[in-house]
């Protein structure tokens, strides 16, 4: 056997795989360069939205608060409570992106809590889902919730004190509802239901982002 012969093949097929590599890498480097350069252009952060869902939980109000969250952009991960397709309240099946017991909430920086009836009866009783809005309020991070969500945040006691709004179908004992379309208090932002839901979200990006993103979400999807 040749064993010069052989070497000289093998380094030869060892260059060639280490230049499809290299090349493999350029390709996914071009792929990606836009994305690593939006990142670098927000400062290397992301702002993460954390979004609980249950069966029962209102379909417009999650997804228009996704859909636009999104397109700040920011990172968005909408969270069951248990494994599986959450049915909406109008029997939409949305598919979540995770399950609560895989995601760290104390991890994110907004948390989101849609309304229907039958999702934030279900929200409000897991105890899993009172922790994360006390933490968050405790932590001066951004909680809010639209529709029968407030529930939530009053089941977590967090609603004392503070003003808040909610559907008109919906009591509050811990604090008088207000008329507003969108409420915001502090760091507490509440709205009233699925035809406030564009207002709710972009009063978020607003209070976050600032005026002009707002405007600009806005004007982007005609909705101002």
């Amino acid at each position: 056997m040749d064993h010069g012969a052989s070497n000289q093949r093998m380094e030869r097929y060892g260059a060639f795989h280490a230049e499809v590599h290299v090349y493999r890498w350029q390709v996914e480097l071009r792929r990606v360069r836009p994305f690593l350069q939006l990142f670098a252009d927000m400062g290397g952060v992301m702002t993460s939205v954390l979004v609980p869902l249950a069966d029962g939980s209102e379909e417009m109000e999650a997804v228009i608060a996704i859909d636009v969250f999104r397109r700040v952009p920011w990172s968005v991960t909408s969270v069951g409570i248990r494994p599986g397709v959450v049915t909406g309240s109008r029997r939409v099946r949305l598919v979540p992106d995770a399950v609560w017991t895989e995601v760290e909430p104390s991890a994110f920086d907004i948390l989101v809590i849609p309304g229907g009836q039958a999702g934030a009866e279900a929200l409000s009783r897991d105890e899993r889902i009172l922790e994360a809005v006390r933490f968050f309020v405790t932590a001066g991070k951004w909680v809010a919730a639209i529709c029968a969500g407030p529930l939530v945040l009053q089941a977590a006691g967090v609603l004392a004190g503070r003003r808040a709004t909610c559907h008109p179908a919906v009591t509050l004992t811990q604090t008088e509802r207000r008329e507003d379309r969108v409420v915001v208090d502090g760091r507490l932002i509440t709205s009233q239901g699925p035809g406030t839901s564009f207002e709710f979200v972009l009063a978020i990006v607003r209070e976050v982002e600032g005026t002009a993103k707002a405007a600009e979400l806005a004007k982007s999807m005609v909705v101002a």
